[in-house]
């Protein structure tokens, strides 16, 4: 199915997360939308759950004059998450990616300072942690995401999703302790293809967003 935009699709994800709160317990629940594609999907699920809605900025690593292939992910200072079997099948090392892991560090801490200001970055242990984005094609970017959570020792990690690849829901299973992906289309090929409105978020829509609520 397609959605109609990012809205809709949050409303069903939403719906989804719902269901699964109702049968199991999300203790402390926290919502962290991945910017910007993910944070219009996000609002509407911390908006049904009650629970506040933050970002965590993890950026892509691209190709060198293909950003938009992304073989690689980073998130807060840790070192870079890579798609090994990408980099081998184009003939790539990390070292060759260093600038462009350089580059999307500076704008990964632009952005964190633009969304956040002076708020603190949200308390992680103990808690339900749900990292929402509009879709997932490789995974890369949330399998960043997800270890960087992991490490800070949430109660439960929660991705999820209103379309994703198969591929990356099976991947990414391994990463998460629950995986909420209501459409895994066969040939995926790439998200925006799943929404009829698909433009881009921008930063001020971002800020908005969060200024809505403030995670505790």
């Amino acid at each position: 199915m397609r959605f109609a935009d990012r809205v809709q699709a949050g409303r069903e994800l939403a719906a989804e997360v719902s269901r699964l709160q109702r049968t199991e317990e999300l203790r402390d629940p926290l919502v962290l939308a991945l910017p910007r594609g993910g944070v219009p999907v996000a609002a509407e699920v911390a908006r049904a759950l009650h629970a506040p809605l933050d970002v965590l900025v993890a950026r892509k690593i691209g190709l060198p004059g293909r950003p938009e292939y992304g073989v690689g992910a980073i998130a807060g200072e840790d070192p870079p998450v890579y798609d090994t079997t990408a980099l081998e099948m184009l003939g790539l090392t990390a070292d060759r990616l260093s600038s462009t892991v350089a580059h999307e560090r500076t704008e990964m801490h632009r952005r964190q300072d633009l969304y956040r200001g002076d708020r603190p970055e949200p308390r992680i242990e103990g808690r339900t942690v749900l990292v929402v984005d509009d879709g997932l094609a490789t995974g890369v970017t949330a399998r960043a995401a997800l270890r960087h959570l992991r490490r800070q020792r949430p109660a439960r990690l929660v991705l999820a999703v209103p379309v994703g690849s198969p591929q990356a829901v099976r991947d990414l299973s391994r990463e998460a302790d629950t995986v909420l992906c209501p459409n895994q289309p066969a040939v995926f090929e790439a998200v925006g293809l799943w929404y009829q409105n698909f433009p881009q978020i921008t930063d001020a829509e971002v800020t908005e967003a969060l200024h809505a609520t403030t995670a505790g």
